[in-house]
């Protein structure tokens, strides 16, 4: 689906961006005024663009927080902080070091959370302990009743941030009677940008200390608990999945199976070979002449060697290879959720991959390009998606 511009990149997030609109997160007259003053593939016009808007409705929220109009405020922040988080998505030359990068993730955190004490029922900000440190997180309740409700614990992928976490699953949620807690993990969000913290492929070493804290909120049932993994998340939280049992039912958008699958599919088999054999002198070299040409290439070897640590493009591409599910799958118990889509440009054939091999309850439900949701993560079709996603998970919590 090419929504607005012919570069792939461009194109699937802005879909992403405006898919938001769904529960307040973009104003699709925004996304139209944003889009077109940036010309196909220029990253530097994206920021400029994206920038001005999140700034402008960022001041819109302002003015009415101060004049007394909490609804007005409440919105016009949720779409600032949506905007900024999509300012600085290509903005990947040197994260770790750019202050651009951080003035707008701070912002994005910054005005989601100006929304988020607005929204009229419970939110907190919370802190997750987790190892020597702590992890950032949200947590949305339906009410103050203290009643304890079934819960949804939302994990990011490759490149979201937990402010996304509301307009991806929350709203959806806590409309159905479902708390959500959410954080940031290693690689992710905050924890990367603020704390340094690299991706980790053995993640239930991060969802044990989040169940941990999930099950000291009274407000939480402990008992309906559900993991929902959001692209490499869904990795992640299959993985996690394997080794702690205590989730209730686990939702992977979409399933994956085996992370590096997706690189190999981009990269030719001769230079993937130079990777393996660690002859990064010819391999590096051609990679970056590939990003050169390729703004998804650039874009994705660029994160992911800042969020997984590595040294090199090289050695990031080496990392993933860790990312798979092959020699642990048959250890997973809990009843499995996986979506597909129909035109998944990362992921193809992965959820199918996955399926099969659950010995768990599985059900694979393909969400298709006639209803508008076969893009990755059914970006732009959010009510479709959450539909299938809570009339599942409501029949499966009923059947314990």
């Amino acid at each position: 689906m090419k929504f607005l511009f012919r570069n792939e990149s461009f194109s699937f997030e802005t879909l992403r961006t405006a898919g938001f609109a769904t529960y307040g997160g973009a104003d699709l007259g925004e996304v139209l005024a944003t889009a077109r003053l940036i010309p196909n593939g220029n990253e530097e016009a994206w920021l400029k663009s994206w920038t001005a808007t999140a700034d402008r409705v960022a001041n819109i929220a302002e003015t009415s927080l101060s004049q007394g109009h909490r609804v007005s405020a409440r919105e016009a922040f949720l779409r600032a902080s949506n905007y900024y988080r999509t300012a600085e998505f290509f903005r990947r030359h040197d994260p770790a070091n750019d202050r651009e990068v951080t003035r707008l993730s701070n912002r994005s955190c910054e005005t989601f959370v100006a929304a988020a004490k607005l929204l009229g029922s419970p939110f907190e900000v919370v802190t997750i302990p987790y190892e020597n440190t702590t992890l950032p997180g949200y947590l949305f309740l339906v009410d103050d009743s203290g009643a304890p409700r079934p819960t949804v614990i939302y994990n990011n992928g490759f490149d979201s941030t937990q402010e996304e976490s509301y307009v991806a699953i929350g709203a959806a949620a806590l409309r159905r009677g479902y708390n959500v807690l959410t954080f940031d993990g290693p690689g992710q969000g905050a924890a990367i940008r603020r704390q340094k913290l690299v991706f980790r492929h053995d993640w239930e070493a991060v969802i044990k200390p989040v169940i941990d804290y999930a099950n000291t909120r009274s407000e939480i049932d402990a008992g309906r608990l559900a993991l929902f993994g959001y692209s490499l998340g869904a990795y992640l939280v299959a993985r996690a999945a394997a080794f702690d049992r205590r989730a209730a039912a686990i939702i992977l958008d979409d399933g994956i199976f085996d992370f590096h699958a997706a690189l190999e599919k981009k990269l030719p088999g001769f230079l993937l070979k130079w990777i393996y054999n660690g002859d990064d002198r010819k391999a590096i070299p051609l990679m970056k002449l590939k990003m050169a040409i390729d703004s998804s290439s650039r874009w994705g070897l660029s994160n992911g060697t800042w969020t997984f640590g590595s040294r090199s493009i090289a050695e990031f591409v080496r990392q993933t290879r860790q990312y798979t599910l092959k020699g642990i799958v048959d250890s997973i118990t809990t009843p499995a959720l996986v979506l597909d889509a129909e035109n998944d440009q990362f992921l193809k054939g992965q959820p199918e991959k996955l399926h099969a091999a659950l010995k768990s309850n599985s059900r694979l439900v393909t969400l298709t390009d006639a209803e508008g949701a076969g893009e990755h993560c059914h970006m732009g079709a959010m009510s479709r998606l959450h539909q299938v996603i809570f009339d599942w998970l409501d029949d499966t919590l009923a059947a314990r």
